[in-house]
């Protein structure tokens, strides 16, 4: 059975995307610590992110520069953080998190309610940043 996130990347289930080419997808988390939190996924699903093969591993790494670049340029933060848990799904993914402290990356926060147009126009702002 495909996991959410291959569901998510087929059409199957809506998202609020921000980037895509051949190889990977980048979308809004739905339960965001931050405005703009971003997850980025491989289209090819693995549960582990390090039983990628390198060339996958190392790819999945510059597109997601490429997708913190844009979420630095249309979010105010210091830094963006970088999380990699793995066991809420099953399938490879990197949490893109705008952060101005490290309490901003700490998964115990209350996750943000935003409301549809909220998520649509975050998705927006960050993708028209994006260069691929």
């Amino acid at each position: 059975m495909a996991s959410v996130f291959t569901r998510i990347i087929n059409g199957e289930i809506p998202c609020y995307k921000v980037a895509e080419d051949d190889r990977y997808f980048a979308f809004l988390d739905i339960n965001p610590l931050r405005e703009g939190h971003t997850l980025v996924v491989p289209k090819q699903e693995t549960d582990y992110i390090f039983d990628l093969d390198d060339d996958t591993l190392s790819g999945m790494i510059m597109f997601s520069k490429k997708v913190a670049a844009a979420i630095s340029a249309a979010i105010p933060c210091a830094r963006i953080g970088v999380a990699i848990l793995g066991l809420e799904i099953p399938h490879a993914h990197i949490h893109l998190v705008p952060m101005n402290s490290m309490e901003d990356v700490n998964f115990k926060n209350p996750k943000l309610k935003l409301t549809p147009e909220e998520f649509k126009a975050i998705a927006e702002k960050i993708s028209s940043k994006i260069i691929l």
